[in-house]
This record gives C-alpha cells, structure tokens and sequence, in this order.
C-alpha cells in the first residue's frame, strides 16, 4: 500500500485531491473512529498544536451545533482551539498572523475567492469548513456514512433533490473519483455552477460515470441508491426565502420519491433540516443515515487534521472503495 502524504497541504476543494488522496482521508477517518470509538485509545498526534477557527458569517445556533461538535475532536488527540469572528476581510493579514499562532486554521467563509487568498498568503494548512461555492468536509462525512453502510462506494448511484449549491458543487468534484453516478435536480434558475459543471462532467468521461443534471426531481431519483437534499436557504439568503420556497414547490423528498429509487435506497440530509425539505416518513425512517452521518462530521474533520498536521499511517486494514 503506498502511503498518502498529505502534511501540509490546504483543504480548499476535494478539486485539489486524486481519488487515491480522499480515500487515504477516508481511510484514516475509519481508523480513528475504530481506534478511539471502538477500542477507546488516547491519541495524541496533534498534542500542542492549536487550531484557529475563522466565522465571516454571523455565529448562530446551527453553526456551534456544526462546527463545535465537529472540532471538539481536535482537543482529543491533544490539540487545542481557538475560535474568531471577522467582519472585515483583510485576509492577507490574517494569512499572516496566524500563521505565526496556530498550526492550521479552520474558515467559513462567503466567497471561495477570500480562502484561496488566506490559502495563498499562509504558510500553514488552510481547511475549507464552508464557503459560497464549496463544502468539502461535509461531503467527507458523507462518504464515510456511505463506506459503512454500503461496504464500498464504487457504483452508487447518488440523487440530489434540492438547491445547485456547495454541497451539490462538493460532490460534482469527487463522486466520479470514487466511480459513483450523480443525477442532480434542481429547480430552473437554481442549477450548479457552469464551470463546476464542466469540470465534473470532465470527470465523469474520465472514470466512466453517469452524470445528469434535470430540473426533475423523480428523474434526478429513478434508481438512485442515496437520496440527498439540503437546505433550501442557506445562511445570507433569508430575504430570498418566499420566492425560493415557491420556486422548490415539489422537491420535498417523500416515499414518493423513494418509490422510484433503488430497493436499497437511503438518506442524507447535513442538517439542520427542515420539514419542506424532507417529510418525517423519511426523515426517521431506517433508511434515514442522518445521525450517523452527523457523528461522522467529527470523525472526518479529526481525520483531515492529522492528515494535515501529522504523518500517521492508519493501522485498520484499508477499507474496499
């Protein structure tokens, strides 16, 4: 098994990483889950290094149920954190000093432009915790939620439902990686980006892999292994609230959906979820992977940490992408 190696790299967009390279993260979020978890070992790979955590959006609930929940993770491998909000977007500077203060720095950020600047000017890891065009750490989550349930990812078919955003953009750069389909609806007006389109349907020819875009919500579904929606208003968009709900008017995911889905199908939602998004029969139904996919947030940000920060190799056996 060739070794990954990662220390030191930024974590902007999983554009940047080979499939061999995401495997390797998931690989390592495993391990540390069944090492920590499963068999109850102290870590301490990352012990006195500090990781800094950069809100430009405002802090609200859903964000320290989030993000909280998913770094806490650091202190228990013997790192520590440090939390900060900015207004001002002065990310040259910021590059900088912290850079001579942490290890790594954590940002959710508005635009993917101001990341790829703080990337640029910082002489330490940079990890995209949520930007405008880019979610790579949710969609981390997600595959090692699908790794556990599936065995292997190599095949699935996933069916998004919902708003052409950074989560959607996130897996349009790496399901093809893995050899997953992709069949997208969203509402007319709300479609992906046109250059992440290119470049993941570049992808698809690539590795041989189905990718459809519709504005069709049961066709985006027809024998679709996973079903995956999320918010419809994203934070910054509240005041678009009326006009996107009427414009969603028919993507709630409901057993109607799943009818037309494969025999084997399942659900996602990142949350917080609300009620138009995905009705309760499916939601909680046991087909539904949503609190396993939340636990896995911590596991995989962990494992991104010490990929960026450290030189471990995972001791569990590699698992069968």
């Amino acid at each position: 098994q060739n070794k990954v190696q990662l220390k030191g790299c930024d974590l902007l967009t999983l554009k940047n990483f080979t499939g061999e390279e995401i495997k390797y993260m998931l690989w390592l979020s495993a391990d540390l889950k069944f090492r920590i978890k499963q068999k109850g070992e102290y870590l301490p790979f990352i012990a006195r290094k500090s990781l800094g955590m950069i809100f430009e959006k405002k802090i609200p609930e859903q964000i320290v149920y989030r993000t909280g929940k998913s770094t806490a993770k650091f202190t228990l491998c013997g790192g520590f954190v440090c939390l900060t909000t900015t207004k001002k977007k002065n990310h040259f500077l910021l590059g900088h000093v912290l850079s001579s203060m942490t290890d790594a720095v954590l940002a959710r950020v508005y635009k993917q432009s101001d990341l790829d600047t703080l990337a640029k000017e910082a002489s330490i890891p940079i990890i995209n915790g949520l930007s405008d065009l880019y979610h790579p750490i949710q969609i981390l989550a997600d595959y090692l939620t699908l790794q556990e349930h599936y065995s292997s990812l190599k095949g699935l078919t996933l069916s998004w439902i919902g708003d052409g955003n950074n989560i959607l953009h996130s897996i349009m750069m790496s399901a093809a990686k893995f050899g997953m389909h992709l069949q997208a609806a969203t509402p007319k007006g709300y479609e992906p980006d046109p250059s992440v389109t290119k470049l993941a349907e570049q992808y698809a020819k690539e590795n041989g892999t189905k990718l459809l875009l519709t504005n069709d919500p049961l066709e985006a579904a027809h024998g679709g292994n996973v079903l995956i929606t999320d918010t419809w208003i994203s934070m910054g968009q509240e005041e678009e609230k009326k006009k996107r709900l009427q414009a969603f008017q028919g993507y709630q995911v409901t057993m109607k959906t799943a009818k037309v889905a494969a025999s084997d199908w399942t659900f996602l939602h990142c949350l917080p979820r609300k009620p138009e998004e995905v009705d309760d029969e499916v939601f909680y139904s046991p087909r539904s992977l949503v609190f396993p996919e939340a636990e896995n947030r911590k596991w995989t940000i962990m494992a991104v940490m010490v990929s960026l920060l450290t030189d471990y190799s995972p001791q569990l056996q590699k698992p069968k992408f």
